[in-house]
């Protein structure tokens, strides 16, 4: 069967139904929009985000630099650069980081950012690879499986690594799977869910990420005197996460209606009303938001390329990567950054993690008063504003706690930043190309992150002026962005940009008539 007839099937069929609705309207009038079925299935599939935040900053802890001390005596060991060959030992072993197993000090301090970056530029390159894979032919559930598994076992391979440039290697395999466990995980927790809930419920993605961050502090001070142990263990949960939770995730409805399997879409529908309470009536099928139009053309593809063919598309896509590789220069730069606060490690990270958790709180408590678009500027400024301060603040003494407090503000602003724009990109894209959308923006994100590295051994004022002004550069671009609030989820670029048409024609309508 071509795509054409398969559309026309789909279409005409409409799920069985001769009441045809839009999947928000099912939700909204039969299904429930957030409910017990959308609520277990929100925590299940989010969970997730605990396992790409282990792959992610392990790199914190096992790549650390240890204390050294010298055996012989105070001012009895020569120079610190030549390591062991001078008299110098770890504290904790030359087995509890890698730069103590590979002596990554002085001259060789580079290697350092220079995984962390390549580890970014995997996940760069594994973005657009997965974020097609989801909204093609292996669909939400299939590409988070995926992702989980080779990630799992990339991070198990890592622990084995022989020598620094094989582990280089399997941290840009990690790297090109685990970086698309997130955008993978929030489009299937979130497409389910009904309108009026969808930003709310969205926002609360990233307490997962905090929390997996925060686990990991704990996990890392339990295995101080091994880096490998610490990959294992933190690789361990990708693995399980399929075989324990997988099994129990539905696909989403939306998936299933862009490529025409609407009787699958109306299984999962009937599923969400019965375990809501619910039921969703005979005569009621579905339909796609541009069916008045589905005669005249075949079904749409799913690439970067037909975002670029619209001129609105393209530059909110282009908006959005910046903005997105701003954001992301500061938020990994902030986290990466605690190793100049010469506050204790452990410490430092678990504050941060934890700081980030009231942000997403209050851009929660906010984003149906104030949308989408002011909270996301306010929250870039804030957190320029207080990075700029801690540039200004020494690094020395009770002053050392201030700078620390300011990089905190500037976390919590980031974070906040980085929680809106999941659900602002989400509602900026139809179904069709929304998570090849969400992987361009993760390619932003990771080339952001690839710079963070590097810009944290510019020493202790620098990078705080970096992330200062890049943070308010970017609140400055969120302007061109429109407000999404209180607008359809659309499944087509045809229905978004007919019914963008029509809204923007009722706001002048109604503009005038105020003013008559």
């Amino acid at each position: 069967m071509s795509t054409t007839e398969a559309l026309l099937a789909a279409s005409g069929s409409g799920g069985g139904g001769s009441n045809r609705v839009s999947i928000d309207d099912a939700l909204a009038l039969h299904a429930g929009e957030f409910g017990r079925w959308q609520l277990r299935h929100f925590v299940l599939v989010t969970a997730a985000w605990m396992l790409e935040a282990m792959h992610t900053m392990v790199m914190i802890f096992a790549d650390r630099e240890p204390a050294m001390w010298c055996p012989a005596g105070d001012g009895r060991c020569g120079d610190r650069c030549a390591g062991a060959a001078a008299g110098w030992e770890w504290e904790q072993g030359s087995g509890s980081s890698t730069v103590a197993e590979w002596g990554l000090v002085c001259g060789e301090r580079y290697k350092v950012g220079l995984v962390q970056a390549v580890y970014f530029a995997g996940c760069m390159m594994g973005s657009g690879v997965f974020g097609h894979m989801s909204d093609s032919f292996l669909g939400r559930k299939g590409s988070l499986q995926l992702v989980c598994f080779l990630s799992g076992g990339f991070g198990l391979l890592t622990s084995l690594s022989p020598n620094y440039w094989v582990y280089v290697a399997f941290r840009l395999l990690t790297g090109f799977s685990a970086g698309s466990i997130c955008f993978c995980s929030f489009v299937l927790a979130t497409e389910p869910i009904g309108p009026s809930y969808r930003g709310v419920v969205g926002t609360s993605t990233c307490y997962f990420f905090s929390g997996g961050i925060a686990a990991l502090a704990g996990i890392a001070a339990l295995f101080q005197s091994s880096w490998r142990i610490l990959y294992i263990v933190s690789s361990l949960p990708s693995l399980a996460f399929i075989l324990v939770v997988v099994p129990f995730v539905s696909e989403s409805p939306r998936w299933y209606l862009v490529r025409c399997r609407t009787d699958d879409a109306m299984r999962v529908l009937r599923e969400i009303a019965s375990t809501n309470g619910k039921s969703i009536p005979d005569c009621v099928g579905l339909r796609l938001d541009d069916e008045d139009d589905i005669i005249k053309k075949v079904v749409e593809t799913s690439s970067v390329l037909d975002v670029f063919r619209s001129q609105t598309m393209r530059a909110r896509l282009m908006l959005l990567v910046i903005i997105t590789f701003l954001c992301s220069v500061v938020y990994f730069g902030l986290t990466l950054n605690v190793v100049n606060l010469k506050i204790n490690l452990y410490i430092s990270v678990v504050v941060n993690s934890l700081a980030e958790m009231p942000a997403y709180l209050v851009t929660a408590v906010l984003l149906q008063h104030f949308g989408r678009k002011p909270l996301t500027i306010g929250s870039m400024l804030l957190s320029g504003v207080f990075c700029t301060t801690a540039s200004l603040i020494p690094n020395v003494g009770a002053m050392r706690v201030a700078r620390m407090a300011c990089g905190v503000v500037g976390i919590f602003g980031m974070a906040g930043t980085y929680n809106l724009l999941l659900v602002y990109a989400s509602e900026l894209f139809p179904t069709v190309v929304r998570t090849v959308a969400l992987g361009c923006k993760a390619q932003g994100s990771q080339m952001g992150a690839i710079l963070a590295p590097i810009v944290v051994l510019l020493g202790e004022r620098v990078p705080f002026v970096v992330f200062g002004v890049l943070a308010i550069i970017g609140g400055l671009l969120v302007l061109c962005l429109p407000e999404t609030m209180n607008k359809p989820l659309y499944d087509t670029m045809a229905g978004m940009e007919k019914g963008e048409r029509s809204s923007k024609r009722g706001d002048e309508v109604a503009t005038s008539n105020s003013l008559i």
